[in-house]
């Protein structure tokens, strides 16, 4: 009961429960004409892994960079508004558009007609190509025609991936995220990478190991998405303010800063100057790429990684107590209801245990998050990832449950009744104290799962511990000290509740083994 306590408090007390969860950051304060403040304007990214569109600046992890993000900052200057930055994983940004969780997601989209068929464009803000990335000690790869044979990896649902699903002779590699697919490349899992441009760039030309190869294939526009049908007013305002940006050379002085102006710009824009303008941002990322070789080095930055890997462990430890403690209570129930229930009853709770228990639990949460507010039911991420993983392991908590009850001898049941005890009563007070202490050490372990699984709630905008570690580590190229300090974390959260159990079982215990004779 006092878990049960601390859980609610814990829960009343947090700011996600009062608004969601997401990692958002506010442009500086600009107002609108007038006397009053704008309405800010929420944009959406995946800066997780986002090199160099929107990303965590690896001389301050902190700190949100990159082209697209300095773009929405001159987007908020020239609108007078202020913008506020939502983190979603990729395969949740446009989800999360079209249930109205921000109002715009720029985050590198290709204007194609399959994504036009989901969403509205504002004009493009980059044009650019795709390129080639080899290994220079690997095959001599330099166009497309000269990779048939060869193993080539790209990034999923691309332009890059469709120009290779047209060359059936040689054998693609997609990948959700560019850097396991720079990574694939470098340890010759994979021969060749062709991706966009800006990609290319930052990642193969700071690789030594790697080479940008080949003259520029195809064409490649970057556009504003907004929700289909919606926001019209919004989206011509943000093209007038492109087109001011255009007009007044903000948006050369941005790509000329990271080093991305590129041809296929200059012809759009019909903008054939060159401005004196080093490449501050691309000469300061290829420094801090640079500087992070030797142990000193990583052990300072693994340092400046605790204070996000403890926000990031109290969000993960919070939604998986308040998801346990709704997990226990509705599993008993469905116990309860399965074994002394009416059969219609004990028919409902059959049901729901099964369809709980034969579909996969990313399914549940999106459709939590995603699919509900179809019927008028929009939830907080918190709120979502809390029901989610409470209800999905409620199903397995019922079967345990229920296995404990079943497994209380008959007679403890008939001696309560015998008592002048309800029916009620008998549950409450003989048989499930009885089969609490038998299930309790599969409630342990059904905790420890719960806490790893909630990583599935970082599709739903949760930045918690895993998705905490795939942004650190896609960052500085580090899967394995990242992954060990993750690996820690979750380890730390799981022992204190193995403790508690085992404190708890040898207390319910105890009355037991006072009983036993003495040899």
């Amino acid at each position: 009961m006092a878990l049960v306590w601390l859980a609610w408090i814990a829960l009343a007390g947090s700011p996600a429960m009062a608004q969601p969860a997401t990692q958002a950051v506010q442009a500086p304060p600009l107002r609108a004409n007038g006397a009053g403040g704008a309405s800010p304007i929420r944009w959406a990214a995946d800066a997780s892994a986002d090199v160099p569109f929107t990303f965590h600046d690896p001389a301050s992890p902190a700190r949100l960079t990159g082209f697209e993000y300095d773009l929405m900052q001159g987007l908020a200057a020239h609108m007078g508004v202020p913008f506020v930055f939502v983190q979603n994983d990729w395969d949740g940004l446009i989800p999360g558009l079209q249930r109205g969780l921000y109002d715009i997601v720029t985050c590198g989209i290709e204007i194609t007609a399959e994504h036009a068929e989901s969403v509205d464009f504002s004009d493009p803000y980059y044009v650019t190509s795709e390129r080639l990335v080899v290994r220079r000690n690997g095959p001599q790869l330099v166009d497309l025609a000269s990779l048939a044979g060869h193993v080539v990896g790209t990034l999923r649902n691309t332009q890059a991936e469709r120009i290779l699903a047209q060359a059936p002779e040689l054998q693609i590699r997609s990948y959700e995220e560019e850097t396991q697919a720079f990574m694939d490349l470098a340890s010759g899992r994979t021969d060749a990478i062709l991706i966009d441009a800006p990609i290319a760039k930052y990642y193969g030309q700071v690789n030594p190991a790697l080479r940008v190869v080949g003259a520029p294939i195809g064409r490649v526009e970057y556009g504003m998405a907004f929700a289909r049908g919606r926001n019209a007013a919004l989206r011509q305002r943000v093209n007038t303010a492109l087109a001011a940006m255009r007009a007044d050379g903000t948006v050369h002085a941005i790509l000329a800063r990271w080093d991305l102006w590129t041809p296929e710009m200059a012809a759009s824009l019909h903008d054939s100057t060159t401005p004196d303008m080093a490449p501050t941002a691309w000469n300061a990322y290829v420094a801090a790429q640079q500087g992070q070789n030797g142990w000193h080095t990583r052990l300072a930055r693994y340092v400046t990684f605790l204070p996000q890997l403890a926000h990031a462990a109290w969000l993960t430890l919070l939604v998986s107590l308040v998801a346990m403690v709704l997990a226990v209570g509705l599993g008993l129930g469905l116990a309860l209801a399965r074994l002394y229930g009416p059969a219609p009853l004990a028919w409902l709770a059959t049901l729901y245990v099964e369809i709980v228990r034969g579909t996969p639990l990313l399914i549940q949460v999106l459709f939590i998050f995603y699919g509900l507010p179809e019927f008028g039911l929009s939830l907080t991420p918190f709120v979502a990832g809390v029901l989610s993983l409470g209800l999905n392991y409620a199903a397995y908590e019922a079967e345990n449950y229920r296995a404990g009850l079943q497994s209380v001898a008959p007679g403890q049941m008939e001696a309560a009744l015998a008592l002048n005890m309800t029916h009620v009563q008998a549950l409450r007070y003989v048989v499930v104290p009885q089969a609490f202490r038998l299930v309790m050490p599969v409630m342990t372990n059904d905790f420890i799962s719960l806490l790893k699984d909630s990583s599935l709630v970082s599709v739903i905008t949760l930045t918690e511990l895993t998705q905490t570690y795939i942004r650190l580590s896609s960052t500085y190229f580090d899967y394995f000290g990242t992954g060990l300090m993750v690996g820690a974390t979750y380890l730390l959260l799981g022992l204190p509740f193995v403790r508690l159990a085992r404190m708890v079982e040898r207390r319910l215990s105890a009355p037991h083994a006072r009983q036993r004779p003495k040899p």
